[in-house]
């Protein structure tokens, strides 16, 4: 890819823990990053997302450079045009499910941010739930007030950070749907991080493999599901390289700081 397209990824540091990773992303992919926990999954969405500062690389989209090392650059996260979406969803407790998305709304005039927050609202289908806090919410309508808020600023990366891995299975694979509905509606590229290699195969254009902190494999998730992506793929996804198709299952959790 281009690299003045879409989104450019170089980053490596060595402490806490070693990670060295490059990657392109097009503009609208939604690309699957997957690996065993403590691979740097998670730290690679932060850095994207100017949360976490890496030692030396670069960060930028369409050639506007969030993070350049070399030449001193680093964009705060207010500067990125980013999204991120947590695991556990990080909602504002003492909101309601509305002053949670105009929460994010901020750089819209005041009396503008109602109607958008019930329009994104009612887009991932949570009319009629406006005044209700998280704590009267369920785990999938709490995420997708997540959704709604990340989606707010019409941001050019969606980060999802292994967003549906508290809800049940049911309520998660109706949320793979409406993230699919949803790609298709706002435009934005998708970086998902996930353990549930289903998940993949049923949403990602493609699919980067990291382990140990560096990436050993690009490719589209039939390419790696079924093992050709090589050896290190079947063993850092727990694949059974002597079954096609494989049946996909969720990668095993490990005691690691890594994400």
């Amino acid at each position: 890819m281009d690299e003045s397209s879409g989104l450019t990824v170089r980053i490596r540091q060595t402490r806490p823990f070693a990670l060295d990773a490059s990657f392109e992303i097009a503009p609208k992919e939604l690309v699957a990053l997957v690996g065993p926990s403590g691979s740097g999954k998670s730290t690679i969405l932060r850095a994207i997302a100017g949360l976490n500062r890496s030692a030396a690389g670069l960060i930028q989209w369409h050639g506007r450079r969030w993070l350049d090392t070399a030449n001193r650059v680093f964009a705060s996260p207010q500067e990125r045009s980013v999204g991120l979406v947590f695991q556990h969803y990080a909602l504002f407790p003492h909101m309601t499910a509305l002053g949670n998305v105009m929460a994010a709304l901020d750089q819209l005039p005041a009396n503008e941010r109602e109607p958008r927050a019930r329009t994104l609202l009612h887009l991932v289908h949570l009319e009629g739930l406006e005044r209700r806090r998280p704590a009267l919410l369920s785990g999938g309508q709490q995420q997708r007030v997540a959704i709604a808020r990340a989606i707010a600023r019409e941001p050019a990366i969606l980060l999802l950070d292994e967003p549906f891995s508290a809800i049940d299975r049911r309520t998660r694979r109706a949320l793979q749907v409406e993230i699919a509905d949803l790609r298709a509606r706002i435009g934005s590229a998708i970086l998902l991080v996930t353990h549930d290699l289903a998940e993949v195969e049923t949403l990602a254009d493609r699919v980067i493999v990291i382990d140990k902190g560096r990436v050993i494999a690009v490719g589209t998730p039939s390419d790696v599901m079924s093992g050709r992506a090589g050896a290190g793929v079947v063993d850092a996804l727990d694949l059974d390289a002597d079954t096609a198709p494989r049946q996909p299952r969720l990668l095993p959790r490990t005691r690691s700081g890594g994400g």
